[in-house]
């Protein structure tokens, strides 16, 4: 079940974390996975890591806040069958302490870095008869997080694109869901607890994890493994659908 065998899968923010792990098992899935990336190094290492293990990947060194570079690569990759937009960055703040910068900033990287992506890839699966998509949002699209006024933005943005884009393209064979995790541990979280709470790291640490009330964070492969489900052939009956991932944070958290 869950072969990807003969298709092509882009994941951009591919280099690190929850996109690395997606890219990873994609490839040992049969995908030739194709990840764009900024910090081109950590694109390259990621990718290494595919081929060692026999997979076959490629790297792709582009901002995704860029459209001609994104259509460039795009256009580059050719036949599309799947798109997992996960690149984004995060920011701490409420509607006071939010620049106008702060803003701009993650939108033009979670909103329009995903818009860019979905703009340049869906000519191309229309073209060749279909393809899926997968966009990574969050809990914070459903629920009020303190602090967290753009970066809530954003992934609200994710989350009503993703239902736009399910119901314009179901026609061309097109699917189109979301996924919303809860914290996951990768590097990204142990530099945010570093840069915002030096010398506090093990208790915040401990604090983050209890958020959630199955009582730790998710780990990158299971959040991957929920991405190859709705990236494979046997999840053809759904589109337009948010999968929260989040040990319990939506439902149970009161």
């Amino acid at each position: 079940m869950f072969s990807l065998t003969g298709k092509t899968a882009v994941v951009t923010g591919g280099g690190s974390g929850i996109g690395k792990a997606i890219a990873q098992l994609f490839a040992r899935q049969g995908a030739a996975v194709h990840i764009i990336e900024l910090n081109a190094e950590a694109g390259q290492q990621a990718a290494e890591e595919i081929r060692q293990a026999g997979g076959t990947a490629h790297v792709h060194a582009a901002d995704v806040s860029q459209q001609a570079a994104v259509v460039a690569v795009f256009q580059a990759i050719g036949p599309v069958h799947i798109l997992v937009n996960n690149a984004g960055i995060a920011h701490v703040g409420n509607v006071e302490t939010t620049t106008e910068a702060d803003l701009d900033r993650v939108y033009q990287v979670n909103v329009k870095g995903a818009y860019n992506c979905l703009f340049a890839a869906v000519p191309l699966m229309k073209a060749q008869g279909g393809g899926a998509i997968l966009n990574v949002a969050s809990i914070a699209a459903h629920v009020g997080l303190t602090d967290r006024l753009a970066y809530s933005m954003s992934k609200g943005a994710i989350f009503a694109m993703t239902l736009s884009v399910a119901r314009d393209y179901m026609a061309h064979n097109i699917r189109c869901n979301s996924i919303s995790p809860a914290r996951v541990h990768t590097p990204f979280v142990d530099g945010f607890i570093a840069k915002n709470y030096p010398g506090q790291e093990a208790a915040i640490f401990e604090k983050l994890s209890r958020s959630q009330p199955i009582g730790r964070m998710g780990q990158p492969a299971e959040i991957a493994a929920l991405a190859l489900y709705l990236c494979a052939d046997e999840s053809g009956f759904v589109t337009g659908c948010d999968y929260p991932i989040d040990g319990g944070f939506i439902t149970l958290n009161n």
